[in-house]
């Protein structure tokens, strides 16, 4: 029997021989995917169409500032959709919820259901334009409360015309605070909380200080001629509130 012994050589080539590469599977072709309907394609049936339609008028009714009639939602839906089933259902939708569809000015609308009305008080802001003279006043009433009209007046120098302590009144940024201990018995004022609130301010305390607002400029003397100013050249002060014959001061608050 006949021994074959492999050479080194031999063993050598064996281990250096690169690994056959694996058999490629037959390629096959690839399947197509399904496409995605698309949320835009156009309705086909009948209960789409009627379901578009139906949010088509939704939608018109939302955005729209004003009544809608059925002639302007017709406009809107494809041929052949009633308009009149297409409102009746939104109303039926909307019946007995916060926001519901009516009948309004030969058109139709939302609007809030009339059961809520009390919930649904709006707070606008009124953009107020106040005198000089009132704004004076309402610093000297800050500094200086409780005080009265009169003592307002000899700070200032002039009297107050009608209405200027009114504007703050209304402004809730001032209110009565008991009388003064002295002959006739006039009203003293200080300011409210709704002062300190618009002012950014968390109590009086926060109020600037005369040396702050002498160094922002605030305690300048006006220019001669300027309402509440130095005196003119004829030497008498402007009156400021007093100027006009119907502003008579009002007499003492008793």
């Amino acid at each position: 029997m006949t021994t074959q012994h492999a050479t080194i050589d031999d063993l050598e080539a064996r281990l250096v021989r690169p690994p056959r590469a694996p058999l490629a599977e037959p390629a096959t072709e690839a399947e197509p995917a399904e496409a995605a309907p698309s949320p835009f394609e156009e309705p086909s049936t009948a209960e789409e169409i009627e379901a578009r339609a139906l949010r088509i008028v939704e939608a018109l009714l939302f955005a729209s500032t004003t009544p809608l009639d059925e002639k302007a939602l017709t406009e809107h839906l494809p041929d052949g959709v009633a308009i009149e089933p297409l409102l009746e259902k939104l109303i039926d939708h909307y019946a007995g919820r916060g926001v519901t569809l009516q009948r309004v000015a030969n058109g139709y609308a939302f609007r809030t259901a009339p059961d809520l009305a009390r919930h649904l008080t709006i707070y606008r802001s009124v953009a107020r334009r106040f005198s000089r003279a009132a704004l004076e006043a309402l610093a000297i009433i800050a500094y200086h409360q409780p005080i009265t009209r009169a003592e307002i007046e000899a700070i200032r120098g002039v009297g107050l015309s009608r209405g200027t302590l009114d504007q703050l009144l209304e402004a809730n940024w001032i209110k009565p605070k008991g009388r003064r201990a002295v002959p006739g018995r006039p009203v003293t004022w200080v300011t409210t909380p709704e002062f300190l609130s618009h002012f950014g301010l968390n109590a009086l305390d926060d109020l600037p200080g005369i040396e702050e607002l002498r160094s922002a400029g605030l305690l300048e003397p006006l220019p001669v001629g300027m309402p509440g100013g130095l005196p003119d050249e004829d030497g008498s002060a402007d009156q400021g509130d007093n100027a006009d014959a119907d502003d008579e001061p009002r007499p003492s608050d008793a």
